[in-house]
């Protein structure tokens, strides 16, 4: 069955509008996997917009499912992971302008540096996953860089405009999928996934995790995250699997 990550960080954006000490990312952690998740995830900006380090500490001590720390690939955040030692890290791209991740890593033309990343990581006993757009070059080359595994941008998927261009995207997602199992790397899936268009892609065989985020905060705030999260794992339990 395909797993579910619970992406925490907009909980602490709500805290950091108004510079407060509340709602705490810890307590949406701990209510997360009392609801179901499977994993808990957050992104430690170069900017700290949202999550800080102090949470990103407590997080390590008190998750009892695992903890995915999202990053981008510069020396600060490699300490910092070496330091709290994550079960798992996620290298993603970061533009200090961009509202929330755009696309997936270009592993192609940071392949080089990449390397010295992903083996410090490892050597640190971190499993190391890379955030890639459904483009086979670049999941061969995470697949070169010996990664435990990938993580899928959904996004052009999640923000389709029409039918036509939401099936087109989601073939596409579909064909990196397998392509990505058949290099035997553990495959999941994320970005702008929510109650409506996840069971599609829960739907595709050999899916090792979705990892959703604002959706699900954003539910939590008229249901509670407890709920929110039972309801979205419920939609990825009962998804079949999906053709096209």
């Amino acid at each position: 069955m395909v797993k579910l990550g619970v992406n925490i960080d907009h909980v602490a954006t709500l805290r950091e509008a108004r510079k407060t000490s509340y709602p705490d990312p810890i307590h949406a952690a701990v209510l997360a996997e009392l609801g179901g998740a499977d994993g808990i995830t957050v992104h430690l900006r170069e900017d700290r917009r949202h999550i800080k380090e102090r949470d990103l500490k407590i997080l390590k001590e008190i998750v009892k499912t695992r903890l995915n720390l999202e990053m981008a690939g510069t020396k600060e955040m490699v300490e910092i992971a070496l330091q709290v030692k994550p079960h798992m890290v996620t290298l993603v791209p970061e533009k200090r302008e961009e509202l929330t991740t755009e696309g997936g890593l270009d592993v192609k033309n940071h392949f080089v540096n990449l390397k010295k990343i992903c083996s410090k990581l490892k050597s640190g006993g971190i499993k190391v996953f890379i955030f890639v757009d459904p483009d086979e070059e670049q999941i061969e080359k995470c697949y070169e860089l010996g990664v435990n595994g990938i993580e899928i941008h959904t996004g052009k998927y999640a923000d389709a405009l029409s039918e036509e261009e939401r099936d087109r995207e989601f073939l596409k997602i579909k064909k990196c999928v397998l392509f990505s199992l058949d290099r035997k790397l553990k495959t999941s899936a994320g970005h702008g996934l929510n109650y409506e268009n996840v069971q599609k892609i829960a739907g595709i065989p050999g899916l090792y995790e979705l990892n959703i985020g604002h959706s699900i905060v954003s539910r939590s705030i008229f249901v509670g995250m407890k709920e929110a999260v039972r309801e979205m794992k419920n939609l990825i339990i009962t998804a079949k699997e999906t053709g096209l």
